[in-house]
């Protein structure tokens, strides 16, 4: 099979994992809209845990942060605006991957929350070392840096799954998915660069 055939399968399966869910979506499902027969899918991918990893996998980038975290020519101001664009543009404009990543917290393979509990660990731990090093800085303040992280995921998350509430909220149209997306992306990157901005900054009282 080639790399576009295998792809191809991918991507149908993300689109049938977002709609149905991991666990209402057979691997039957999957052959019939990607037009392979079964043991073809069985043969590259083992099962539909391992398909799904594999998806998991090639969507994850955390080595995008690794990079950021590493780039000595920028500050830690500047790398949480790159990580507040990086995400925002990632998860809005993929809103069917992080469906997936929200439905496989409670799917029924433990194998399969584990493997979605570590992609998010190993990029919440990219996320911790630009805050330490701006607090090692002396720049930002000293926080939770769990619960900072928490909180900036969890309104990312709150736009994607409330999405009936904030088209009518901004009067978008809930058909149109580009509205939708060009409008929510531009807020939530001004919002919450000003949130972490805020939360972060050091107070004059915490100079002394």
């Amino acid at each position: 099979m080639s790399a576009d055939k295998r792809d191809h399968i991918l991507m149908v399966a993300e689109k049938l994992f977002g709609e149905k869910g991991f666990d209402g979506t057979s691997v039957r499902d999957i052959a019939q809209q990607a037009q392979v027969n079964l043991a073809m899918i069985s043969y590259y991918f083992g099962s539909k845990e391992k398909l799904l990893e594999s998806l998991l996998e090639m969507r994850a980038n955390y080595t995008i942060l690794e990079a950021l975290n590493k780039d000595e020519t920028l500050s830690p101001w500047q790398k949480v605006d790159r990580v507040i664009e990086f995400y925002v543009d990632k998860i809005m404009r993929n809103l069917c991957f992080h469906n997936i990543m929200q439905q496989g917290n409670q799917a029924q393979s433990e194998e399969i929350r584990e493997y979605i509990t570590n992609i998010k660990l190993k990029n919440f731990e990219q996320l911790k070392e630009i805050i330490l090093d701006g607090q090692k800085k002396q720049i930002f303040r000293n926080v939770d840096i769990e619960m900072t992280v928490g909180s900036f995921m969890g309104t990312i998350s709150q736009i994607t799954l409330a999405r009936h509430f904030y088209s009518k909220l901004f009067a978008i149209d809930i058909n149109d998915d580009a509205a939708y997306i060009e409008t929510m992306t531009g807020k939530l990157k001004k919002h919450l660069k000003q949130l972490l901005h805020a939360h972060l900054v050091i107070r004059n009282e915490e100079l002394n």
